[in-house]
């Protein structure tokens, strides 16, 4: 027996206290380890499947997802986050309004340690801050607030150098227009948050906030820079309040161009305040003098009223109640209907609307779509003013273009209804897309429309349009001077002179208006500054410009085919009346030679 046991009573060899203390160790230390090599186990498991998962998801990014996934799901979130913008372009696909990605500086101002030194410091990279308003702004312990907004790349990375804490960048955009002043009064702009305020960008604005879809207007950017080159010109030279300038195509209505002046710069909102945000294309609305001849001209050929050969005594002024009328420069003998054009006579046009009646005036006036509102895609438009109690005196200063106020825009497209073959379209500044030809309203029959053609070129030819003769192009039109009413006065010092053209006038394609608000004569008009001096001359060096561009050829002599290619709808060529020209010539030459022999 060993040392370390001994026999008990019952003679059984019994062990040491300090055996039974080993035994125990002994299986404390073995379920130790057991424990440990269990959580071993469990954690390398642990570990395994992670890898084993990550493993996975890289071989399901790398070898089976597509690689554009990842990216559509960023731009989408990118676009929910900066309330993204469709682009607005011309007939031509040309941008005329973007977006583009953008920085805002604002600052936590409890992060701010110096406000002082953070404002001086910020002055030398944003000068254009107010200083005083910035320490405000600073030291106003507000966890939020504006600093810059829009700033540039280089703004953006020398803000960053200064290493201001406080100072965080919000990512947004920034609505741009890449030819400023050009379109503006038809793109309008955007405010801060993106929101459209003035123009298409306001009528438009769900759209284009939806929409990922440009939207295509029917504006030429060409056609609208000569339009807006020359119209300036015109204001500049004749010192005039302002303008406006439309080019529209008569087959279909679309706009091509429509200028309006003072204007403004989308990219610096501050510009739209005052006259240069109103828009007098579409807003504005203006007694337009003589071009309203047209119309009534119009409406009796139409109704049977008068034909080429009838005519009127104008040799009297017409006096009703406390009115006069009577001609600017009078002939003062009886003038035949395309003299009553030629010679633009209030007396003749006024003796001829009370032919027609005042019923059928309205009626036509109505049909022309001169009474009511022009439904085109702009928030800017103007309502006419028209007579309360249409009386027959009003019929009378109606026909020659006093007493109703109407949209430079109106003119236009009534002018297209008159020389397109009779049909009326709506006037629109988006494309028309798809080749069916537009289905419009017939208002005058063709042979109306072939007539009205012909006065509009014989008023270029020998009456009070001939500035604007193009050499090349034949060109119809008729010029308008209004008084300007002022405090219920008409001021004969204030004018709205304008000319209203259509080319080429043997099958026209386009009406292009030109319009100043009072305009100044100069010493190469003689002082006049009336629409055949002022006016006329700029819608001839428009089509002058365009014509070219358009694909319209010159005019050959004594070929009434149309030149160019015409649109589908375009109104069939009709030969102008050679035996009316010739009459109406040698009458205007009679009537010379009997004034130089009185003499």
């Amino acid at each position: 027996m060993s040392a370390e046991t001994s026999l008990g009573q019952n003679g059984q060899a019994t062990r040491k206290p300090w055996e039974f203390r080993r035994v125990r160790l002994d299986g404390a230390r073995k379920q130790a380890l057991e424990t440990g090599r269990n959580r071993v186990l469990v954690t390398g498991a642990v570990f395994a499947f992670a890898f084993l998962a990550i493993a996975g998801r890289l071989v399901d990014l790398t070898a089976i997802d597509q690689p554009g996934e990842p990216k559509v799901a960023q731009a989408e979130s990118e676009r929910s986050g900066t309330m993204d913008r469709a682009e607005v372009l011309d007939r031509n696909g040309l941008i005329l309004a973007t977006s583009l990605p953008t920085a805002s500086l604002y600052a936590d101002a409890t992060e701010v340690l110096d406000p002082a030194e953070a404002t001086e410091r910020l002055l030398t990279v944003l000068p254009e801050l107010d200083g005083a308003d910035l320490l405000a702004k600073l030291s106003s312990r507000n966890r939020f607030v504006w600093i810059h907004r829009n700033l540039t790349p280089s703004q953006k990375f020398e803000v960053n150098r200064l290493g201001i804490p406080g100072l965080q960048f919000h990512q947004g955009e920034r609505r741009v227009y890449p030819h400023g002043p050009l379109v503006a009064h038809v793109l309008g702009l955007t405010d801060v948050d993106s929101r459209g305020i003035a123009g298409v960008e306001k009528l438009f604005d769900e759209r284009l906030r939806v929409d990922d879809e440009p939207l295509k207007l029917s504006i030429d950017l060409r056609v609208q820079a000569i339009a807006h080159e020359e119209l300036s010109a015109a204001v500049a030279e004749y010192r005039a309040l302002g303008g406006t300038a439309i080019v529209l195509d008569v087959a279909t209505g679309e706009t091509l161009a429509m200028v309006s002046l003072p204007d403004f710069d989308p990219n610096q909102p501050a510009t739209l305040q005052g006259e240069a945000g109103f828009n007098r294309a579409t807003k504005g609305v203006y007694e337009m003098g003589s071009t309203f001849k047209l119309f009534t001209a119009a409406m009796a050929l139409d109704s049977g009223t008068v034909t080429l050969q009838s005519g009127y005594d104008a040799s009297k002024p017409i006096r009703v109640a406390r009115f006069t009328i009577s001609d600017y420069h009078g002939e003062n003998r009886w003038l035949s209907v395309p003299e009553i054009l030629i010679h633009s006579s209030n007396i003749g046009a006024a003796k001829m609307a009370l032919d027609v009646g005042t019923k059928g005036q309205r009626d036509y006036l109505g049909r022309l779509g001169l009474l009511t509102a022009p439904a085109v895609e702009l928030p800017e438009v103007g309502k006419p003013l028209v007579p309360a109690q249409w009386r027959e005196i009003n019929t009378m200063t109606i026909a020659f273009g006093h007493g109703l106020a109407v949209s430079p825009l109106q003119v236009v497209a009534a002018t297209a209804t008159l020389v397109n073959g009779g049909i009326r379209y709506t006037p629109t500044i988006l494309r028309h897309e798809g080749a069916a030809p537009l289905v419009g309203e017939r208002v005058l029959s063709p042979e109306t429309s072939a007539k009205v053609r012909q006065l509009m070129e014989l008023v270029v030819e020998e009456g009070s349009g001939k500035q604007a003769k193009v050499e090349g192009y034949r060109i119809g039109g008729k010029t308008g001077t209004a008084e300007k009413e002022v405090n219920g006065r008409y001021r004969s010092d204030a004018r709205i002179s304008s000319f209203i053209g259509a080319f080429p006038i043997e099958r026209p394609r386009y009406v292009v208006l030109a319009l100043l608000d009072e305009p100044h004569g100069t010493k190469k008009t003689y002082n006049y500054a009336t629409g055949g001096w002022v006016a006329a001359p700029a819608v001839g060096k428009i089509v002058k410009r365009i014509a070219p561009l358009m694909g319209i050829s010159p005019s050959v002599p004594g070929d009434d085919a149309a030149p160019g290619i015409a649109p589908k709808n375009a109104p069939k060529a009709v030969p102008v009346n050679r035996d009316l020209v010739v009459a109406v010539r040698a009458a205007l030459d009679d009537v010379r030679e009997a004034r130089r022999a009185a003499r």
